[in-house]
């Protein structure tokens, strides 16, 4: 049987972005990242316009950044943040 999961790669920044998020939040997002190397397509997603392939996926009020690679399967995860009334 073939793995068909997506590699998963976290830029250095995320993990400092997660430190300073609440306990609760922090491994909900975590579990979120985590689950991106199974189906990078699967939750509350949008494709980003004018960014090439990046993604945006709704976690809570925190949204999290990752761009695809298809050609190689690979998910890079490069910005989380939390969505307040100034974000977009």
């Amino acid at each position: 049987m073939l793995n068909d999961d997506w590699h998963l790669e976290v830029d250095p920044r995320v993990w400092k972005e997660l430190a300073k998020i609440p306990g609760k939040d922090r491994l909900a997002i975590i579990s979120v990242i985590e689950s991106l190397s199974a189906n990078p397509y699967f939750g509350d997603i949008q494709k980003l316009k004018s960014k090439g392939d990046t993604w945006r996926r709704r976690t809570g009020s925190y949204r999290i950044y990752y761009e695809l690679n298809a050609e190689h399967r690979t998910v890079s995860v490069f910005h989380v943040e939390r969505r307040t009334s100034t974000t977009y």
